[in-house]
């Protein structure tokens, strides 16, 4: 069946937005998108097509299940992103719905016989790698603020940069506070979009440049400007490193946005160190504990994603420094991150961790044995039940602690093979 099959015959249909532009751009595309033109949502249902929501003229095809929505036009109503009057009936046009739409690279259309309709100079614009708004009325929806930014950590690799006037008008829109009418989950949905994305260090850029991340995430924000000590970080602004950290992350663990969210949150306590202490940042491991939790409580964090970025905050110089530690010690650090319940939790921490150390200038290539001895310990941890330790007269704790001890011997045996009788290199800490 085509996607014309099963339209009213006085329909017309075109594929709009992201299909369009991701194929011009030669990148793989993701779902259709399709726009109807001269018919109305009566005429829609008769045809079989099932109407999604109410909010908005929007049907699922009866054979394919993809979503065809009727031209519209759209006027501000209230503040926020959910303030809008939406208008679709037969005489709505297709420029007329292009131009309601967020970025001039979303609005092109293409019909069934391939010509592309673009009144807007949306190809024009991806060939320059610009990301430019529709029309004025851009300012009037301030979730376009943070999907801009996160359009950035996608296409930023591609050269893409946001435009002088648009960047102006994200700016007046973040002074005239519209972001404050944004609701957390949708904040945390992009943030999340954003962390799973190649650059996810180009939305924290584009954010930073228009005033809106002080805004959306003042923890992050306040690191920009803190000094770290040279020997340890050349990049020295602990803003900048965790720009770095959040890439590597997305690096090593492409779309992982759990990772990417523990990468990003992992120094928050070094906004808080004091100036006199500074380059310095004692027991910061500690002190972002704080604002961490008030970031995942503010935007409504899901527990898997607040869970590792606790871990890691509040681990990672342990990590960096694994070698150091006693053997009770490794096995109390996988035990307190739920390791010996959930081993891929320690996958993660290491991962994270390996970010952190990598995410630094000059050193994207380091190795990172920490991470692979983390692993072995919690490997040889794992390998001993309750039922190799039970023997006679054993019940009851005494079971748990013969369980611990073992445990806590077979990491001592693992860190001795994987050091050939010495321990390697910790990484400094920060």
């Amino acid at each position: 069946m085509t996607a014309t099959a099963a339209l009213p015959a006085e329909a017309t249909v075109y594929l709009v937005g992201g299909a369009v532009r991701d194929a011009l751009l030669g990148r793989a595309p993701g779902d259709r998108d399709w726009v109807v033109v001269g018919t109305d949502a009566e005429a829609m249902r008769a045809a079989g097509f099932k109407t999604v929501g109410a909010d908005f003229p929007v049907f699922l095809h009866p054979a394919t299940g993809e979503e065809y929505a009727l031209a519209r036009t759209e006027r501000k109503s209230g503040r926020g992103y959910t303030g809008f009057v939406v208008h679709a009936d037969r005489t709505v046009t297709l420029e007329d719905d292009l131009r309601r739409r967020d970025f001039t690279i979303n609005a092109i259309a293409q019909a069934d016989d391939g010509t592309l309709v673009d009144p807007l100079g949306g190809r024009a614009d991806l060939e320059a790698r610009v990301l430019r708004h529709c029309s004025p009325a851009f300012a009037e929806d301030p979730l376009r603020v943070l999907r801009a930014a996160r359009f950035m950590a996608r296409f930023a690799p591609l050269g893409f940069r946001v435009h002088d006037d648009t960047l102006a008008l994200m700016r007046g829109m973040v002074e005239a506070g519209e972001l404050a009418h944004l609701v957390p989950e949708r904040v945390w949905q992009e943030l999340k979009r954003a962390l799973g994305e190649a650059r996810p260090s180009a939305f924290l850029q584009t954010l930073r440049a228009c005033g809106a991340l002080a805004v959306v995430l003042p923890e992050v924000d306040a690191l920009y400007g803190v000094p770290q000590r040279a020997e340890y970080h050349p990049e020295v602004d602990t803003g900048v490193h965790v720009e770095m950290v959040v890439d590597m992350a997305a690096r090593l663990a492409a779309g992982d946005t759990a990772i990417g969210f523990a990468a990003l949150t992992h120094d928050l306590g070094k906004a808080l160190t004091p100036a006199d202490v500074l380059p310095r940042h004692p027991m910061h491991e500690h002190a972002g504990l704080k604002p961490l939790a008030a970031l995942c409580a503010r935007l409504k964090v899901p527990n898997a994603e607040s869970q590792l970025a606790t871990d890691a905050c509040r681990e990672h110089l342990n990590v960096h420094r694994f070698d150091e530690l006693r053997d009770a010690t490794v096995h109390e650090l996988i035990e307190r991150c739920g390791g010996l319940r959930q081993g891929s939790r320690i996958d993660a921490l290491a991962l994270v961790c390996e970010a952190d150390k990598r995410g630094r200038l000059g050193h994207a290539e380091s190795d990172y044995p920490q991470g692979r001895a983390l692993r072995a310990c919690r490997d040889a941890a794992l390998a001993l039940q309750a039922k190799d330790v039970m023997r006679e007269g054993l019940a009851g704790p005494a079971i748990g602690e013969a369980l611990k001890k073992a445990r806590i011997a077979a990491i001592g045996a693992a860190r001795r093979s994987l050091s050939g009788g010495t321990a390697p290199p910790a990484t400094p800490a920060g």
